[in-house]
């Protein structure tokens, strides 16, 4: 195991082997795991939330087509090294607050000195402010999974925040949002209206006992300005080890049930994950 304390956040990143996979590693910051790399297959994808957005991002254009992407939070970059295993040639962005997780990734998990992938440091609204204008309705993805520890400021969260992205997409781009939420579900049906407010195709994609409610989990946010192409999604989603769904349409409006857009005055930190919820049994 190898291990590091932040400057930034004081929060403590260890990298560990997977003790069934080898060649995998996983990321854990401040006790909270946040990635899974196999170095040996990049394009196995561990997690079942990034699973879905490995689905999702398989559908954008023809199967092995480079991208244009943006990714808002680093960790171990398993959805970058996914694109460039799966879509050699994309050309790609990662922004990231914490420079030493990158430094520390870089010389525990290296990536591919092939992938075109370009590492900017700094505040993810930040940056993405402040990006080329020249990418602006070039990028095909944009993935928004920032957290510190196990919760998602809130100042990625706002309809503000959601415009900013938008402005980079496509007339095909697609935006991914990594949503971690609990029993209510209150945060992500705000999050579900919020980018409701910014993009006319918006969808959801869970573990149904997470969408129902019952357990705390992550949510993936899909959002674009053209159709989404989710004619086989269910069946991909019905694969997963536990049953899963997509939400979207009506079942989406439903799912919102007024939820409040968030905005920046109204903004709040994603809710932290029960004390048990990432513990791993020997």
């Amino acid at each position: 195991m190898s291990e590091i304390v932040l400057s930034g956040s004081g929060h403590l990143a260890t990298i560990t082997p997977d003790r069934w996979v080898p060649g995998a590693y996983t990321l854990t910051v401040d006790g909270t795991p946040q990635s899974h790399v196999n170095l040996d297959d990049p394009s196995e994808l561990f997690f079942e939330y990034v699973q879905r957005m490995g689905h999702v991002i398989d559908q954008i254009g023809m199967p092995g087509e480079p991208l244009t992407a943006v990714h808002l939070g680093a960790g171990a970059l398993t959805l970058p090294r996914y694109v460039e295993a799966t879509r050699p040639g994309s050309r790609q962005q990662v922004i990231e607050l914490e420079s030493d997780i990158v430094d520390f990734v870089r010389t525990e998990l290296p990536w591919s000195k092939k992938a075109s992938i370009r590492v900017r440091h700094g505040d993810a609204r930040e940056v993405l402010g402040k990006l080329p204008s020249g990418l602006h309705g070039t990028v095909d993805l944009v993935v928004v999974d920032v957290f510190s520890g196990a919760r998602t400021p809130a100042h990625v969260t706002s309809v503000e925040f959601y415009q900013l992205a938008v402005a980079l997409l496509s007339p095909r781009g697609i935006i991914l949002s990594n949503v971690a939420d609990g029993p209510g579900l209150a945060f992500a049906r705000s999050q579900a209206a919020t980018l409701s407010a910014v993009l006319p195709e918006v969808a959801v994609l869970a573990e149904t006992q997470i969408l129902k409610g019952k357990r705390f989990g992550n949510l993936v946010m899909v959002g674009s300005a053209a159709a989404l192409p989710f004619e086989w999604m269910p069946r991909l989603l019905s694969a997963g080890p536990h049953p899963s769904k997509v939400v979207m349409g009506s079942e989406l409006r439903e799912f919102v049930a007024g939820a409040p857009v968030v905005t920046d005055a109204t903004a709040i930190p994603s809710p932290p994950p029960t004390k048990s919820i990432f513990q791993v049994r020997p």
